[in-house]
């Protein structure tokens, strides 16, 4: 067996193309999506990830901000200018890329976001809605990850689902979203025991541990559905996940792969929380 591969790009053109559409009927009625990123210091990934997420705001026809602060910028600095896009109507999402210097309170950052522009996710108000199953906002990585699932048509209710890996950014969301949807739902992670126990039974398997070609085949079950989270850069240059895909697609009955999986889904969910933001703003 081999299995199908669930294709992100794709996937991503498709949404995004009805984003645009849209976007396009709400800046006829005079509100334009707009989406401020706020990026301090010089991480070249974190660089990357903020070039891209602006260049999808500008073709789904988004207006987009670019904040740039050198490393040793004052944190308060930081924090006025997210009260200043608080208040700004133009501006309906504000994202701040993570990880920050050291010398910031990054949930000090985060909380300061408004919660009705928090397009991550992040505040601790929007992870309790999403707790209640009621989220204002889908962190964007497991709200991608849902979308995979919606589009080649897997039910999750009574599935057993394990997610290896526990941050506040993919593992806990995306273990709740499973949940929300009728998975029976296994957190596994660094200090987990007998971890192939928890994987080999898992109908859905979703990895996000940061550490490459980490699940092999011997740790799927048959016809499972594997979820590649990671993207890990080996020493050769070449990018991978932290599921070894050549072995796993032989057992699985479908897996996404690295690159061209679940990245350009992440991207593209935030596309749909800033829209969908500029859409209640609308209202």
């Amino acid at each position: 067996m081999t299995a199908k591969i669930l294709d992100g790009n794709a996937l991503a053109q498709k949404l995004r193309a009805d984003f645009k559409t849209r976007a396009e009927a709400l800046a006829a009625r005079g509100t334009r999506p707009g989406l401020a990123v706020i990026l301090v210091g010089e991480d070249p990934a974190s660089q990357v990830y903020v070039r891209n997420k602006v260049a999808a705001c500008e073709k789904a026809g988004f207006h987009s901000e670019k904040i740039v602060y050198a490393p040793d910028v004052a944190p308060q600095v930081v924090l006025d200018r997210i009260a200043e896009l608080n208040a700004d109507p133009k501006i309906h999402g504000i994202l701040v890329q993570l990880p920050l210097p050291k010398h910031f309170d990054s949930d000090a950052v985060l909380e300061a976001i408004a919660v009705e522009k928090d397009v991550d996710g992040f505040h601790a108000e929007n992870v309790g809605a999403l707790m209640q199953g009621q989220p204002r906002f889908i962190p964007c990585t497991p709200y991608g990850v849902m979308k995979f699932f919606e589009e080649a048509g897997v039910d999750l209710k009574g599935k057993e689902a394990v997610v290896i890996g526990r941050s506040n950014i993919v593992g806990k969301p995306m273990a709740m979203l499973l949940l929300h949807a009728g998975a029976t739902v296994t957190v596994c992670h660094s200090q987990t025991q007998d971890l192939l126990f928890h994987t080999r039974r898992a109908d859905v398997l979703v990895a996000a541990i940061g550490k490459p070609k980490f699940v092999t085949a011997a740790m799927v079950k048959p016809g499972a559905v594997v979820i590649d989270v990671g993207i890990n850069r080996l020493p050769d240059g070449k990018l991978c996940g932290d599921v070894d895909f050549d072995g796993v697609k032989e057992v699985a009955a479908a897996i996404t792969p690295v690159p061209g999986g679940v990245g350009p889904m992440t991207i593209t969910m935030l596309l749909a929380n800033t829209l969908e933001a500029a859409e209640r703003a609308a209202q």
